[in-house]
């Protein structure tokens, strides 16, 4: 029996993590498949119990499991430990790099009924469906890190300072495993891949480009364009249908993900699965959003969204979770919205019965 390790997290993590299971729990058993949940420790949850954002109980569990489904970690109660010791960095960059997951990809895609939830003009992000695809185990996050002392010369005196540094380092095999994974995913769809860097500043850049065009000779139906990351992200705002596939590294990736997450009417509607090695991992594109934490206002749907590419990427079952993206276009059709996707005229519903909502329409 298929396994799934549950890691409900932090802040509204416990509250949004449920109604996906509950989503899994109804419409697998539909379509031939019986799944076996486990829970485990993550994030600011796990240092309060064992002293450690991912203990090794919880990696070794994600290994034997067939997929991970991940709330969210971090939180103000964790904020004053050492950058290196908080959940976000000490949880989520070990995780990924544990079970070998070097892509994240983040579809965008607006549901008509939330045309006009976003900030932008209807007109300017209506039919907007692309999908961002992030490198994740390379670049500034995983590079060398150091801090030194320096001394410098102000006017007649010397004086000291801090200097900090952070290496971004690429390899060609990195590239080209990204890259690869973008073509083949744009075959399923138009074809069109946006590779976004910044070569006119960085060689990690230039290195990125070169290997792109190098590969994409084997690639003769693959349409490939070149950006600069700066013009990428105004291009988003200003005509996002534009985009199809967006390839992208680290760095880039994480502030542009979130930036198109805003097309879709919140980033409470945007789901993630980061690949790549024998076992998924599946989240929403959010925080733990501590504000809203236990106050039943969260929007599940990022979540409930990640379940559905659990069920299309992991277990083949593109039916099942295409009737999962139905329920929840079927929801917000009638109206339904969690306060981050609120419109006059809609009525407002909790994190509880939204996902209840969903599960009816299945």
């Amino acid at each position: 029996m298929p396994k799934i390790l549950v890691l409900p997290g932090d802040g509204i993590g416990p509250e949004i993590v449920p109604e996906a299971v509950k989503v899994l729990e109804k419409v697998a058993p539909k379509y031939g498949l019986e799944l076996e949940f486990q829970e485990g420790l993550i994030g600011g949850a796990a240092i309060d119990k064992v002293g450690k954002s991912l203990p090794e109980e919880t990696l070794e569990a994600s290994r034997a499991s067939d997929a991970v489904l991940l709330g969210a970690v971090g939180g103000p109660k964790w904020d004053t430990l050492p950058a290196s010791e908080r959940p976000e960095v000490a949880a989520l960059l070990p995780l990924r790099k544990g079970l070998g997951l070097y892509a994240n990809i983040r579809p965008c895609l607006l549901y008509s009924a939330l045309a006009d939830s976003s900030t932008l003009k209807k007109e300017v992000v209506e039919g907007t469906d692309l999908v961002v695809i992030r490198e994740l185990t390379g670049g500034l996050y995983f590079g060398k890190k150091s801090r030194e002392t320096y001394t410098f010369s102000s006017g007649d005196k010397t004086e000291s300072a801090e200097r900090a540094i952070d290496t971004l380092v690429y390899t060609t095999p990195e590239i080209k495993r990204i890259l690869a994974l973008a073509f083949d995913l744009a075959k399923k769809r138009s074809g069109k891949v946006t590779s976004v860097d910044k070569a006119n500043v960085l060689e990690s850049s230039r290195l990125w480009r070169e290997t792109a065009d190098k590969m994409i000779e084997e690639y003769p139906e693959i349409n490939l364009e070149h950006i600069y990351v700066d013009n990428c992200a105004m291009q988003l705002v200003r005509n996002p249908k534009q985009f199809d596939v967006i390839v992208t590294e680290n760095t880039f990736g994480d502030i542009l993900s979130d930036q198109a997450s805003m097309l879709s009417g919140s980033i409470g509607m945007l789901p993630s699965a980061s690949v790549g090695g024998e076992v998924a991992l599946y989240e929403p594109s959010h925080g733990s959003a501590p504000d809203i934490a236990g106050k039943d206002l969260a929007n599940p749907i990022a979540t409930i969204l990640s379940v559905a590419m659990m069920l299309e990427i992991t277990f083949d079952l593109p039916d099942a979770a295409q009737s999962i993206r139905k329920a929840v276009g079927d929801v917000l059709e009638a109206g339904y919205r969690t306060g981050d996707i609120m419109s006059p005229g809609c009525r407002q519903v909790g994190t509880v019965e939204m996902g209840a909502l969903i599960r009816e329409r299945l």
